[in-house]
């Protein structure tokens, strides 16, 4: 009887766990999507962070069919395809609104300068499909040969982890992190903390965990310069009182 009901708990938790993280992923953007739509307004959210996050997951898509992982980890990159183009929808909907005499600018123009910030929502979705169908033939070409396989995983993972990255350069540039919402950025040091265990628990190949280590440094990082930034600008009003006092 406790066999099984070990046993039940020990699938019960695995059954958790993947839900977890089939889903844990979205978390942090429903807010987002939610704040978009109450303000009707995009502005502040990058619609980059969405490409980032498109390519990488369409990447890991491909990167099963030739080195299978899990399925729950499979599942998690469809739900996150599916979330990012409910906000770029979203975005490109709230941007046409505010902006009605704007110029059509189109995937089809080719115009680099206006990647990835056309009019249309249309126009994002061909160019996925394009990407989607790129790699779709190369994979196919390439599914035997070991060294892409492991390069279009390592690729794809690599991207997510470096996700927090242009936010580390924009607070040292800055030298403050005030903007930033901490919470988010606790919300993703133990989604991915939860997550790089997740994948060494489970054996997930190699290019998941290893990504998912950065990933974690990076939001360590981020939380660093919190910590560093807060602190000086303490010191700096410790400093500023002080003077103001001595003046006095």
């Amino acid at each position: 009887m406790n066999d099984d009901l070990v046993s039940f708990s020990l699938h019960l938790a695995s059954w958790i766990a993947s839900g977890a993280m089939v889903f844990g992923g979205i978390v942090p953007y429903v807010p987002q999507y939610r704040h978009i739509l109450r303000t009707n307004s995009a502005e502040g959210f990058s619609l980059h962070v969405c490409l980032v996050l498109l390519v990488a997951n369409i990447l890991r898509i491909f990167f099963w069919f030739g080195n299978y992982y899990e399925l729950p980890l499979l599942a998690q990159s469809i739900i996150m395809i599916i979330t990012m183009l409910s906000l770029v929808r979203l975005c490109v909907r709230v941007n046409a609104n505010s902006e009605v005499s704007q110029r059509r600018r189109a995937f089809t123009d080719f115009d680099f300068t206006y990647f990835w910030k056309w009019t249309k929502f249309r126009d994002y979705l061909e160019f996925l499909l394009f990407f989607s169908l790129l790699v779709g033939m190369i994979t196919y070409y390439l599914l035997d040969v070991y060294v892409y396989v492991q390069l279009l995983g390592f690729c794809s993972l690599l991207l997510e982890a470096l996700l927090g990255l242009p936010q580390l350069y924009k607070n040292c540039v800055s030298g403050s992190t005030e903007g930033m919402s901490t919470v988010m950025v606790l919300c993703w040091t133990s989604g991915d903390f939860f997550k790089t265990g997740y994948f060494l628990v489970r054996k997930a190949p190699e290019q998941f965990w290893l990504c998912g280590m950065l990933q974690v440094t990076v939001d360590i990082g981020i939380l660093l310069q919190v910590a560093f930034y807060r602190n000086r600008l303490r010191q700096l009003a410790i400093v500023t009182q002080h003077s103001a006092a001595t003046q006095a």
